[in-house]
């Protein structure tokens, strides 16, 4: 038995660090701001948006892992530079920003699995940062970065494109610890939204400015404490995903100029791979001196990885269903559908909340 656990966490890696790191800081902001604005009828976004975020990380991880090359390099090798400049500049601004009860259990059933439309600027513009929040680019380019260090890290081992042998395995592996981080990340975020329509939202408080006024959320479960409890939640979130905000970036930024890069090269070895993780994450640092109201930074960085992430999902598909890229790996036809759906429902979102503007 105690093999048996033991062999079944051997299967987490990426997919479980990168759920874990979609929990930041803008991810708080902007679960806090739908759950205080909109109550519990935002809530069917989080739980609609899990197996589309499954799909689309399976499908980057899957290009790491086949390819040996991250999403960056691949979209270099494959698509025009002026495509690569662009997504990878677009990574990079939206990452910079973001490094800166007695409920009724009916009702939130009812509200997690019934879609709730409301055709205004303001609940479109909340949907699409629960999206952009949820299913975020910097996502996309670290796990398939990390699928390619753990190729890296074993010398016996090489791209699937390549070294077919064990492939039912590796990919089984993949599923397993993507199903499980993104289940991770999406319960979180179900927990903040409910948790914030249930006291804020309650109490009449429908928008949130500062992160005091977030920390209310747990005033009921933790009265005095609930300012250090939030505080505790967005450092301890912070430390995980910050580096991943500022790491998808320096392998994007990295392969975009072939330069060298990966965690295990120390940091004479890679130079620009660290100087970019440097200065994105003093850039972001800088932001917390700005007049910039950091809980609206946060909300609207959502907004923007929500807008974003639509060209760059493209290009992924196109990417894993090509068999000059992916050999004999390109994606099977349930993932070819479930990536497209979630293609199209986040740019059907974006082009709606455009059109009520």
């Amino acid at each position: 038995m105690r093999g048996t656990v033991r062999d079944w966490l051997k299967q987490l890696g990426p997919g479980l660090i990168t759920g874990a790191a979609d929990d930041d800081p803008s991810g708080i902001a902007t679960y806090s701001q739908a759950g205080a604005q909109f109550g519990l009828l935002t809530l069917w976004a989080v739980v609609f948006t899990y197996p589309l975020m499954v799909g689309i990380q399976l499908i980057s991880a899957r290009i790491g892992r086949v390819t040996g090359h991250g999403l960056a390099s691949n979209i270099g090798r494959h698509f025009p530079r002026s495509v690569l400049y662009c997504v990878v500049a677009l990574l990079v601004f939206a990452n910079t920003i973001n490094i800166a009860m007695e409920i009724p259990w009916h009702e939130v059933a009812a509200h997690s699995f019934r879609p709730h439309f409301a055709l205004t600027a303001e609940y479109l513009t909340v949907v699409v940062a629960v999206f952009g929040t949820t299913i975020s680019p910097y996502l996309f380019f670290w796990q398939a970065s990390q699928e390619v260090e753990e190729l890296d890290a074993d010398p016996a081992a090489g791209a699937l494109a390549h070294a077919p042998e064990g492939a039912a395995e590796h990919l089984r592996r993949i599923k397993i610890d993507t199903y499980l981080g993104m289940a991770f990340s999406n319960i979180v975020a179900f927990c903040i939204i409910l948790g914030t329509a249930a006291t804020l939202n309650a109490g009449g408080v429908t928008d949130i400015r500062t992160s005091a006024q977030a920390a209310e959320a747990l005033r009921p479960l933790a009265g005095h404490f609930a300012f250090l409890l939030f505080s505790l939640g967005i450092i301890g979130t912070g430390m995980i995903a910050v580096p991943v905000l500022a790491g998808s970036a320096a392998y994007a930024v990295a392969e975009t100029f072939e330069w060298k890069r990966g965690l295990d090269l120390k940091l004479l070895e890679a130079r620009e791979f660290y100087t970019i993780i440097a200065l994105a994450t003093l850039g972001g640092v800088a932001l917390d001196f700005s007049p910039i109201d950091p809980i609206r930074a946060l909300f609207w960085s959502a907004v923007v990885n929500g807008v974003i992430a639509v060209p760059i999902m493209v290009v992924m598909m196109l990417l894993a269903d090509d068999a000059k890229v992916m050999g004999g790996f390109t994606i099977t036809r349930q993932l070819k559908a479930l990536g497209w759906l979630a293609t199209g429902t986040m740019a059907a979102a974006v082009a709606a909340m455009f059109a009520t503007w």
